[in-house]
């Protein structure tokens, strides 16, 4: 099974753990990526997750979430494709960056889409190709 985090996702076990949905996504996160690990999922990364991740603020969080590149098995980058893709799916509301992440997983052929993102968990009903959903809903429909 082929799965794209966004970088949101990526970055919810830094987020403010005493919040219980916060801390719930990320202890789900944190067993999806345990999964990729020991090759049970197969990690799709893109450019626009290098581009994200150089923009944060955090060296720390920047370092650990670059490292997951490693167990990626796809890594996708832009093209003309791709970002017609994102155009199309920019119509349904969501940003342009999230857009383009969404076209990239789409562009991976990755199974599921994973996002802590509400607008984007809002409008995953109106994107085609890819299940959209959080990691706990993930965890929800695979595991159980």
């Amino acid at each position: 099974m082929k799965i794209y985090l966004d970088i949101c996702c990526f970055n919810r076990p830094f987020d403010d753990q005493s919040q219980l949905r916060i801390k719930l996504e990320s202890e789900a996160k944190l067993a999806i990526q345990e999964n990729i690990r020991s090759d049970k999922y197969i990690l799709i990364w893109s450019y626009m997750l290098d581009y994200e991740n150089q923009k944060c603020p955090f060296p720390e969080r920047r370092d650990q979430i670059s490292k997951w590149r490693a167990y990626a098995m796809e890594d996708i980058e832009e093209d003309e494709a791709l970002i017609n893709s994102a155009k199309l799916i920019g119509q349904t509301g969501i940003k342009k960056m999230d857009a383009l992440h969404i076209a990239s997983a789409i562009k991976g052929n990755a199974d599921y889409f994973l996002t802590t993102d509400d607008m984007i968990l809002k409008r995953a009903s109106l994107i085609a190709n890819i299940e959209i959903t959080d990691p706990i809903g993930f965890i929800k429909e695979v595991y159980l």
